[in-house]
């Protein structure tokens, strides 16, 4: 009994994970939830597009993609600094979520560029808010 429970316990997961891998990497997922009509198409070249942290994600993770992002050619992360324009609101997921999207754009705006292990999503309303701006 135990055993069949493990089995279906694997399942379930192997099920969880191939939906989380499709909705993070088929083109049709970035149409979901950005207030777009279901016959409206996603932008394929990356304009007007940006990548976020998925607010679900944990602290560490999203810490680690701070640190790579911020590591990268072409990234500036300054204005997530204490004191930056984009410092408030003083969140993990906003501070990723800045990070990740310079990097997305420094690295091509390509949707692989806004993987980050399965913790970004690629957006098309603009995140910023008050004085942070996030560049396109």
């Amino acid at each position: 009994m135990k055993c069949g429970r493990q089995l279906l316990a694997l399942a379930f997961l192997h099920l969880a994970f191939s939906l989380l891998l499709c909705f993070g990497a088929c083109p049709d997922a970035r149409r979901h939830g950005n207030g777009r009509n279901s016959n409206q198409k996603a932008s394929s070249d990356g304009e007007n597009t940006w990548c976020i942290a998925k607010p679900s994600t944990e602290n560490l993770r999203l810490n680690g993609n701070i640190n790579y992002s911020c590591s990268q050619k072409g990234v500036d992360c300054k204005p997530i600094q204490p004191g930056g324009t984009c410092y408030r609101p003083n969140t993990i997921v906003s501070h990723a979520s800045y990070a990740m999207n310079l990097f997305y754009k420094a690295a091509g705006k390509n949707s692989w560029n806004c993987h980050f292990n399965g913790t970004g999503i690629i957006i098309s309303e603009n995140p910023s808010i008050g004085s942070c701006n996030y560049p396109m």
